[in-house]
C-alpha cells in the first residue's frame, strides 16, 4: 500500500464550520423568515451539545499536553482558535437577529421585544401573569449565604439579583422556569401583536419578589456542564439501573461554560464564579438572553412565512389489496423518508405484530419516539404471542431515559429486552420478522440508514429497505443471536458476512477492499470513481486510503452534512448540503469498471462507529431501486443552491452556477412525486 501523508482538518473545528454553515442558512435572504428563526434555533442547541461534549475533551486535552508537557502550543491553539471562532459565530448570530429577523417580524405587524423596555401599555397585563403564572415557580436563593446549598442545572436560566436593605447588598439567584412555562408570551393590544421572552417579565416584576427591598442590579446567566457518562461492563446489575442513575448524575458534572450578560462588574462576576464553584469553567460573555434554542418554540406559525409544506409520497407500489408482507416476498422495496411517507413502517411492523403466521420478531432501537407507534406494535405482538425480542440501546446520548422507559414497558408486556455491554454501542437500524408458511419458515426485513423513529422521519432525509433477501436476513438472525449474548466479539471471523458489512467484523475490511478495488482499475487506465455520502468523516485510516485513491487518479465525490476530517485535494470534492431537512442518509457507490456496486448503512466513518459500535451497512442488489438512488445522488451532487464546497481551509464556498438552479431536496421530492 502505497503510503500517503496528508494533513486533517482538526475535527472539532470541522464541526464550528459546519455549524457555521447552519447559523449561514439564518442569514440567507432566500431563507423564509420563520426557517430563520429555526436555524438560528439549531444552531444554539448544536453550540450547547458542543460545549456539554467536546469542550471538555478539549480542555482535558489542553491540560493532558501541559502535564506532559507535550504539544502544548498545538492544544492551546486549538481550544483558542474554537474560542475564537464560536465568539465570531455568537456576534453574527446576534446581528442576524437584531438586524435581520427583527426587522422582518416588524414588517409583518410582529414586535419581538427583544432587549429593549416593555411598553407601558403591557405592564399592567404582564404584571397579572407575572402573579398569576411566573410568581409560584420562582425560588430565590442567597448565594452567600452559608447555610444555602444551591447547585445551577446544566444549561437552565438564572438571574443574579443585587438587592439593597439598609445599605447593604445581598446577591441572590432567581431561577427563570424556562421548562416549567413557554418561554414565550404572547399578546395583542389594539391589533399589534406583541412576543417578550419570560425572563423580561421576571425582570420587570423582581419588586414583587423582593418585597421592601431596593433592586440595584439584575443579570441574566447559565452554566452548561459535561454530559459524558462514567460506565463500566458490569454483568450482576441491571444496567438500565445503572445508566439511570448516571442520568442522575449527568446535570452534575463539571462545569463547562459559564456564560452570562454583557456588563456584570468584574467584582460581581468573580463573587459568583466563587459561589458556584466553578472556576474552571470558561466564562463567555453572552448576550442579554440564553437558550436560544428555544426561539425554536417561537409562538409565530404563519405558513406565509415559512417553506410550504411539500406532501408526503406514498410509494406506489405499496398496495392495499396484499400485505406489505407479500410485496416484500416479491420483489425489494425502498421508502425515502421524508418525502416519502414513513406508514408503510408502521404497517410493517403493524402486520408482523398481528399476522398470525408470525412467530418471532427482532429489532434494534436507538432513538425511541416519545410516543412510538413502533413499540406498540411490539408490545402488542407480544401480547399476541409471537417472540418479540428486542435490542435497545441504552447509550444513545440524551435519549437514554426515554429508551429505559420504553424498555421496562416492553419487558413487562413480555417482550425479551437485551442491553448491549456499556463498551460497546448497537447503532445498527435493522429489523428482521419470520412467519411460519406451512413447514417453512419465511424471513422479511428492515435494514436502515436511520432510527425507528416516526417523530425524526418527519424531518430526517433516510433510506429504508424492505427485502425478503435469503442471504442478507439469514446473516442479520446471526447478529442477533451474536447480540443477546451481550458480548464483545472476540475475533472478525466470529461470523461469516458475505453480504452485510458489519462493524467489529467486516465492514471497515470491505471498505478498504472496495476502495482498494478502485485503485486497481485506475492504475490500468480504468474508469475509477467512488461517491461516498456520510454525517461524518473523521476516521483516519479511511480517510488516508482516499487519499491514496486520489493521488492513484480515482475520482472521488464526498457529501459530508458534518464533521469532515479529510482536505480536499487533486481528484477530491467535498459538499456539505443544509436545507429545510437534515441530511441523515450513508449511501457508498463504487464504481468497478461499470459493474457499480452500492451500500446503504447506519455508519459513518468515525473511529466510534468503526472501533466502538455495531453498524450495519448492505447492499442495494434491485437495479431499480439503484437507479433510482443514483438519481438521488445525482440531484445531490448537482445542487448549487444549498449545497457549498469545502475547500482547503475548511471555508464553507457556494458552488460555482452553472445552468439551471438545483436545490436537491426539493429536486428530489419532485422526482420522486413524478416517478408517482
Amino acid at each position: 500500500m502505497l503510503e500517503v501523508v496528508n494533513t486533517m482538518f482538526d475535527r472539532d473545528l470541522s464541526w464550528i464550520s459546519f455549524n457555521g454553515r447552519v447559523l449561514a442558512e439564518a442569514e440567507r435572504e432566500a431563507t423564509p423568515l420563520l426557517e430563520k428563526i429555526k436555524f438560528l434555533s439549531i444552531y444554539s442547541s448544536n453550540l450547547d451539545e458542543f460545549y456539554r461534549v467536546r469542550m471538555p475533551v478539549l480542555q482535558a486535552l489542553k491540560k493532558l499536553s501541559k502535564k506532559e508537557n507535550n504539544d502544548i502550543q498545538q492544544e492551546d491553539n486549538l481550544l483558542k482558535q474554537a474560542t475564537e471562532t464560536i465568539h465570531q459565530q455568537q456576534e453574527q448570530f446576534g446581528t442576524i437577529l437584531k438586524s435581520i429577523v427583527l426587522p422582518q417580524l416588524k414588517s409583518h405587524g410582529i414586535h419581538f421585544i427583544y432587549n429593549e423596555p416593555i411598553p407601558e401599555r403591557l405592564q399592567d397585563e404582564l404584571s397579572n401573569y407575572f402573579l398569576s403564572n411566573i410568581l409560584a415557580f420562582l425560588q430565590p436563593v442567597e448565594i452567600a449565604n452559608p447555610k444555602t446549598d444551591f447547585f445551577p442545572n446544566n444549561n437552565e436560566l438564572y438571574f443574579l439579583v443585587n438587592v439593597e436593605t439598609e445599605g447593604k447588598i445581598t446577591s441572590y439567584v432567581v431561577n427563570i422556569p424556562s421548562n416549567e412555562l413557554s418561554r414565550f408570551y404572547e399578546t395583542s393590544v389594539d391589533g399589534q401583536k406583541y412576543v417578550l421572552f419570560i425572563d423580561d417579565i421576571i425582570r420587570q416584576n423582581l419588586s414583587l419578589l423582593f418585597k421592601n427591598k431596593d433592586l440595584k442590579a439584575c443579570y441574566s446567566f447559565k452554566i452548561t456542564r459535561n454530559a459524558e457518562m462514567e460506565l463500566e461492563d458490569e454483568y450482576n446489575v441491571d444496567i438500565a439501573d445503572l445508566i439511570e442513575k448516571q442520568i442522575q448524575k449527568r446535570d452534575l458534572g463539571l462545569a463547562t461554560r459559564f456564560l452570562h450578560e454583557p456588563n456584570i462588574p468584574q467584582t460581581t462576576l468573580m463573587l459568583l464564579v466563587q459561589q458556584l464553584n466553578i472556576g474552571h469553567a470558561n466564562v463567555v460573555e453572552g448576550g442579554r438572553y440564553h437558550n436560544l434554542k428555544d426561539l425554536g418554540g417561537f409562538p409565530i406559525k404563519d405558513a406565509k412565512w415559512s417553506n410550504q409544506k411539500w406532501p408526503k409520497v406514498v410509494y406506489p407500489t405499496f398496495r392495499k389489496d396484499i400485505t406489505l408482507h407479500q410485496q416484500i416476498i416479491e420483489d425489494d422495496l425502498l421508502i425515502n423518508p421524508p418525502y416519502q411517507s414513513y406508514d408503510s413502517v408502521l404497517r410493517f411492523f403493524n402486520e408482523a405484530a398481528t399476522d398470525e403466521s408470525t412467530t418471532e420478531i427482532y429489532t434494534t432501537l436507538y432513538r425511541v419516539a416519545s410516543d412510538s407507534k413502533i413499540v406498540n406494535a411490539l408490545i402488542t405482538a407480544a401480547k399476541n404471542g409471537k417472540k418479540v425480542t428486542v435490542l435497545v440501546e441504552l447509550k444513545a446520548r440524551f435519549d437514554e431515559a426515554n429508551n429505559i422507559k420504553w424498555a421496562k414497558k416492553m419487558k413487562a408486556a413480555g417482550v425479551e429486552i437485551i442491553y448491549s455491554v456499556t463498551a460497546l454501542k448497537v447503532h445498527a437500524k435493522v429489523a428482521l420478522v419470520k412467519r411460519k408458511q406451512g413447514i417453512r419458515m419465511q424471513y422479511t426485513g428492515l435494514f436502515a440508514t436511520g432510527n425507528f423513529n416516526e417523530t425524526t422521519a418527519n424531518f430526517y432525509t433516510d433510506h429504508i429497505l424492505m427485502t425478503a433477501h435469503k442471504g442478507m436476513l439469514r446473516e442479520l438472525e446471526l447478529l442477533f443471536l451474536f447480540l443477546a449474548r451481550r458480548e464483545k466479539p472476540s475475533n472478525p471471523n466470529l461470523i461469516k458476512f458475505n453480504h452485510l458489512l458489519v462493524a467489529q467484523f467486516n465492514l471497515q475490511t470491505k471498505f478498504l477492499e472496495l476502495i482498494q478495488r478502485e485503485i486497481e482499475f485506475a492504475n490500468l487506465g480504468q474508469p475509477a470513481a467512488i461517491t461516498i455520502k456520510l454525517n461524518n468523516l473523521e476516521e483516519a485510516v479511511m480517510i488516508n486510503k482516499l487519499y491514496e485513491a486520489a493521488h492513484a487518479g480515482v475520482k472521488i465525490n464526498l457529501i459530508i452534512r458534518g464533521i469532515c476530517r479529510l482536505v480536499p485535494t487533486e481528484n477530491i470534492t467535498i459538499r456539505r448540503i443544509v436545507d429545510r431537512y437534515l441530511e441523515h442518509g450513508r449511501i457508498f457507490l463504487f464504481h468497478n469498471n461499470g459493474n457499480e456496486e452500492m451500500f446503504l448503512g447506519s455508519a459513518d466513518w468515525m473511529s466510534r462507529n468503526i472501533y466502538r459500535r455495531i453498524e450495519v451497512c448492505f447492499p442495494i442488489f434491485n437495479t431499480t431501486i439503484k437507479a433510482e438512488l443514483k438519481e438521488i445522488l445525482s440531484l445531490q451532487l448537482k445542487d448549487n443552491v444549498q449545497a457549498v464546497l469545502i475547500d482547503e481551509e475548511m471555508n464553507n464556498i457556494p458552488v460555482p452556477v452553472e445552468g439551471d438552479l438545483v436545490q436537491s431536496q426539493y429536486a428530489i421530492y419532485q422526482y420522486l412525486k413524478n416517478k408517482v
